[in-house]
């Protein structure tokens, strides 16, 4: 399968952690230390808070000139002009997503561990597949686990593999050179007490070469 069109993603996949009294802080240092995408993740049914911080969040990846990513709510994406939304298996399909948001919104979606799902995804026009878990998450303790082998195997539909699941600076190596176009990461980088310098090591394992190269 091929897409004309591919959407670059490369890098680390911020995935904000709130509600938190200090959420535009944290992305911001999360931008600024490197962060090539972030995601609104917020599953509370607050829908003022969550408007008003989204398009707070929309106006700072405007200025970092990062995609802010919607988790699951089309129509808030659609709300604050963000740049796209991430889909999981009981969310809306990704052409409702398309219908919404455009023929130039970025779609993401959760494939877990998956590659028939993948496939799916891929034809239905996403534009980055999600996999994960890859190792024991604190956000999904009892989510299903992915393999590197599942990389190597999605790497022929021809877009942008993210990972999530567990993923630190210590086991991120192992699944970038797998395939990983990026790492997306929530507690291990918002969780930090230091996020700019949290996000600085996750981006600095893509410009520095695998120990496995020569």
């Amino acid at each position: 399968m091929k897409h004309s069109d591919v959407f670059p993603l490369r890098g680390l996949y911020a995935i904000s952690d709130g509600p938190r009294t200090d959420l535009l802080e944290a992305c911001a240092a999360a931008l600024d230390g490197g962060a090539a995408i972030l995601q609104y993740r917020d599953k509370t049914a607050d829908h003022e808070r969550r408007t008003h911080e989204a398009r707070a969040l929309q106006a700072l990846c405007a200025r970092y000139r990062v995609p802010l990513i919607v988790n699951d709510d089309i129509e808030l994406a659609a709300r604050v002009g963000a740049v796209g939304v991430h889909l999981g298996e009981d969310d809306d399909a990704v052409a409702d997503a398309r219908a919404r948001l455009g023929a130039g919104a970025i779609i993401g979606a959760s494939c877990y561990d998956s590659l028939e799902r993948a496939r799916a995804m891929a034809a239905a026009g996403a534009d980055y597949l999600a996999f994960g878990a890859f190792f024991p998450s604190p956000t999904k303790p009892l989510t299903r686990r992915a393999t590197p082998r599942l990389l190597c195997d999605a790497k022929v539909l021809g877009l942008p593999l993210v990972v999530i699941g567990g993923i630190t600076t210590d086991n991120a190596r192992s699944l970038i050179d797998a395939g990983a176009d990026a790492v997306a990461v929530i507690s291990a980088l918002f969780g930090a007490r230091d996020v700019r310098a949290a996000a600085r090591r996750f981006a600095d394992l893509f410009d520095t070469p695998s120990a496995s190269q020569p």
